[in-house]
C-alpha cells in the first residue's frame, strides 16, 4: 500500500487540532446513538437500564469500584463522570488517528477507522479489563460494532472537517 500525503505532498502536514476535537466529540455521539439503537433493536427491556449500567462502569474509572453497586438508576454525578471520561478518551482517540488519516486518501482512511475501532474495541475490552475488571460485562457484538461506528465516524469526519478547514485557510484550524 503506497502512502501519500493529502495535503499537496507537503511533508510539513501537521494535525488540525479543531478538526480532531470536532470529529472526536462527532464521533462519541455518532457511536453512542449507534450503540443505544442497536440495544434497542437486539435487547429486550436493555433501555434505561443498560445505558445506567454502562454509565457505572465508565465512572467507576474514575470514582472507583463505590460507584459500581446496583440500582441501575439515573444518578447525576455517575452521568457527568461517564460522560466527561467518554468525550475525553473519544477526543483522544481521535487525535491518534487523525495522525494517521494524514497519510491516506478518503477511501484508505475510511478503511483505517474501520481498523481503528477493531483495534480500540480490543485494547479497551481487553486491556482495560486488566486494570478494571468490571468492563468485561461490555464485550458483545453490540459494543464492538459502536466501536466500529467511532472509527469510521472519525475518520470521515477528520477528514471532512480538515479539508472544509483547509480549503477556507482558517488560521484557527489549521
Amino acid at each position: 500500500m503506497r502512502m501519500r500525503k493529502r495535503h499537496n505532498g507537503n511533508p510539513q502536514a501537521s494535525l488540525n487540532w479543531c478538526a480532531a476535537i470536532a470529529a472526536g466529540v462527532i464521533a462519541g455521539c455518532v457511536a453512542t446513538i449507534a450503540q443505544i439503537v442497536l440495544w434497542w433493536l437486539f435487547l429486550d427491556a436493555a433501555l434505561p437500564d443498560i445505558l445506567y449500567r454502562d454509565a457505572r462502569l465508565a465512572a467507576a474509572i474514575v470514582l472507583g469500584a463505590e460507584a459500581l453497586p446496583p440500582p441501575a438508576m439515573f444518578d447525576v454525578k455517575i452521568m457527568l463522570v461517564a460522560t466527561l471520561l467518554h468525550f475525553a478518551l473519544s477526543i483522544t482517540y481521535s487525535a491518534i488517528l487523525a495522525n494517521i488519516l494524514l497519510y491516506l486518501n478518503v477511501k484508505r482512511s475510511l478503511l483505517a477507522g474501520i481498523f481503528y475501532g477493531l483495534a480500540l474495541y480490543g485494547i479497551n475490552m481487553y486491556g482495560f479489563t486488566l486494570a478494571f475488571p468490571w468492563f468485561s460485562l461490555t464485550r458483545d457484538w453490540i459494543t464492538l460494532a459502536a466501536h466500529v461506528v467511532f472509527g469510521c465516524a472519525v475518520a470521515g469526519g477528520y477528514t471532512v472537517l480538515d479539508n472544509r478547514a483547509r480549503r477556507r485557510r482558517s488560521p484557527l484550524c489549521d
